[in-house]
């Protein structure tokens, strides 16, 4: 009687490749031994080999499969399977493909900063206001951190940040300016309560925060919005009280958790800041837990295939046109200060400063017109 042939194991195994587009991607393993069948898979299916496409090989014990001119639709996760009667083996490997990049940054912020430290407002306002609004633990405190850090040079924490899954820190409408030592920004960023499906800020309460009728320190209360005999209601609110861009900011790994309830209340504040005339973008945060390849490296964020489908799937959900999505990521495992998540948010900044003041000068030549007496 022969013997039973030796049970295979894998001496290599496949290692994952970052590829760009029109790449020659080659995986290879060695295994113990000649004697098996070996069958690759492609994401958990029989990977269909294409003639031109793929080239299987074995050489001795080793296993080779090409994957030539690599295309975005050739990411996934390939696997090895090796036996024979004596048992099994498997290993995998993902390739992941950059695709080509669709937006430009400069990885270098001095002459970012420079820019928004002499950044000259429209003379009718002294600062523009930003409202940043999202779902409980989307990162909204830990922008405004990660703004001051990036602006005075050295990481803080003053806005407490929630977790995803706690319910909102913000309890109290909050006002930030920024300043280093050469002097102020021209910025104000607004925290308020996080939006829930059954609770969080009054939807009201935004739209009152718009609209300037806010005052810093009012108490959120979910259950009702802000009065007008309330002490901290703004009767008369001027165009330097109001907001100049209403900033939303959702996690790229949790767009497709969000509830209907939830899209229906940020629906309806994107409405009426459309009726104002008021810009609207989206702040995309956590993007190093969406894609592995930007976490990284994050100067591979508009490289990434995965970036690229998150920035597409939240212009679907949120009704917002992708060039008013900016993929950021804010402070939350770093002890030190990060050129390159600083410069992702100021390329976001610089922006969203600019359409904030064309809202300013547009409001401003409106009301002019408004206030010019007619002609008998």
């Amino acid at each position: 009687m022969g013997s039973s042939p030796t049970k295979p194991e894998f001496v290599t195994v496949l290692a994952e490749k970052d590829v760009e587009i029109g790449d020659c991607v080659t995986l290879r393993c060695e295994a113990n031994t000649e004697d098996v069948t070996a069958s690759w898979e492609k994401d958990g299916y029989k990977l269909a080999c294409v003639e031109g496409k793929h080239v299987v090989k074995k050489i001795g014990k080793k296993y080779v499969l090409e994957i030539v001119n690599a295309q975005a639709a050739d990411e996934g996760n390939y696997t090895i399977k090796l036996s024979n009667t004596g048992g099994s083996a498997s290993c995998s490997a993902l390739v992941r493909v950059k695709i080509k990049e669709w937006r430009t940054v400069q990885w270098s912020q001095d002459k970012k900063l420079n820019s928004l430290k002499t950044f000259k407002v429209c003379n009718e306002v002294q600062k523009l206001h930003f409202l940043l609004y999202g779902t409980v633990g989307a990162g909204k405190s830990s922008t405004i951190n990660t703004i001051r850090s990036i602006f005075e040079g050295r990481q803080f924490v003053n806005c407490l940040a929630a977790a995803l899954s706690t319910t909102s820190h913000t309890k109290k409408y909050e006002q930030f300016t920024y300043e280093n030592e050469e002097g102020s920004f021209p910025f104000t960023f607004s925290d308020i309560m996080g939006a829930e499906a059954g609770g969080g800020v009054h939807t009201e309460d935004i739209i009152l925060a718009l609209k300037g009728h806010m005052k810093e320190g009012y108490l959120f209360n979910s259950a009702a919005p802000l009065s007008e005999s309330n002490l901290y209601y703004n009767q008369n609110p001027s165009l330097s009280d109001q907001m100049h861009c209403l900033v939303f900011i959702t996690p790229a790994d949790k767009l497709s958790m969000m509830d209907k309830d939830l899209l229906e209340k940020l629906k309806y504040v994107r409405e009426i800041a459309s009726i104002m005339g008021i810009p609207q973008l989206v702040f995309m945060t956590r993007v190093d837990c969406a894609c592995q390849l930007t976490k990284e490296n994050l100067r591979n964020i508009y490289k990434s295939k995965r970036i690229k489908q998150k920035m597409d799937e939240c212009s679907h959900v949120l009704g917002v046109p992708v060039n008013c999505i900016f993929p950021v990521l804010n402070y939350h495992e770093e002890t030190h200060m990060n050129e390159d998540i600083n410069c992702l948010m100021l390329d976001a900044l610089i922006q969203i400063i600019n359409w904030a003041n064309d809202y300013v000068v547009k409001s401003s030549k409106n009301q002019i017109s408004h206030q010019q007496p007619k002609c008998e």
